[in-house]
């Protein structure tokens, strides 16, 4: 069954993409409905190395005038391959799955402020005994108000603002995380976004081509299935947690449809197993690297 999941149907992909631009609302807060990215770095110093496949998508539903519910869907593939020789541990497992399903709510409120909450199931892990068990499964949960100023008559500086909370395992860390995300622009080609967890400077060439520098957190965290006996302790998890900054470089083929390119160098490189407390058994890797990621995405 694990190995069907892993087959990408074409036929699926081209169903998947016609239903979303169908229900895809023009007025529907500009998120991407739907993305296919690959990541990649390898672990400097260590012939260890880190690559992860990921696609998702957003449906809009409209329920009522700028009112939504948003089915979502997102699945990670990630091969992580130790070959450094540790002495506590014959680590391995190599390959990590997740699958997330959830559904959003977003509704407009007073003063151009926008309520939106997410919530859904995620089972991550190594997928070792063909099926998902108990310690696999979390929850994911977020909440935002989005404050959005971006068509501004008074002729000022377009802007917009969100603040919210989000519960995930995306940045290696199973705990409610802070967002927060401040977006300007300063004339027709220059915007900067500030906040947590991502920020840029964006220069844009044209309606074609735009770069910028940013600065962003990235990882994941996944159940070990059957665990990991060490010397240590028993590892039951991996995680890991990136930062990392450098340029960025989109292409619009259309108003809808862009392909983007990532390259950067890590600051925070921490690459862990754990035990079910939370606390480390194993340091996989903690030495800053090359990043890069590729992708396609469709918005609105």
């Amino acid at each position: 069954m694990r190995k069907q999941m892993n087959k990408v149907n074409t036929l699926s992909i081209v169903l998947l993409l016609v239903f979303v631009i169908a229900f895809a609302k023009a007025d529907a807060q500009g998120t991407d409905l739907f993305r296919a990215e690959y990541t990649y770095f390898p672990q400097r110093d260590s012939d260890n190395s880190f690559r992860r496949f990921r696609t998702f998508a957003n449906v809009p539903l409209k329920v009522a005038e700028g009112t939504y519910i948003v089915p979502f869907f997102e699945y990670r593939n990630v091969q992580y391959l130790v070959r450094d020789n540790f002495n506590s541990t014959n680590f391995g497992s190599d390959r990590y799955e997740s699958f997330e399903l959830s559904l959003g709510y977003t509704f407009p409120m007073k003063n151009n402020w926008r309520f939106g909450s997410r919530a859904g199931i995620l089972a991550a892990s190594n997928f070792d005994k063909a099926r998902a068990q108990s310690d696999d499964y979390f929850v994911t949960a977020s909440v935002y108000f989005i404050k959005n100023e971006k068509k501004r008559d008074d002729g000022g500086k377009p802007w917009q603002l969100v603040l919210g909370v989000q519960y995930a395992t995306t940045a290696g860390r199973p705990f409610p995380l802070p967002y927060v995300n401040y977006y300007r622009e300063l004339n027709e080609d220059w915007s900067f976004t500030l906040g947590a967890p991502k920020m840029n400077l964006k220069y844009r060439f044209n309606d074609k081509n735009s770069m910028q520098l940013y600065a962003r957190l990235d990882g994941f965290y996944a159940n070990i299935q059957g665990d990991e006996p060490t010397s240590l302790g028993i590892a039951e998890d991996v995680s890991m947690t990136v930062a990392m900054f450098g340029p960025g470089y989109q292409h619009n083929f259309t108003k809808h449809i862009s392909a983007y390119l990532y390259a950067g160098y890590t600051f925070v490189n921490d690459i862990r197993l754990r035990d079910d407390n939370g606390d480390d058994v194993v340091t996989l890797n903690d030495t800053n690297t090359f990043y890069s990621r590729i992708g396609l995405k469709f918005k609105i």
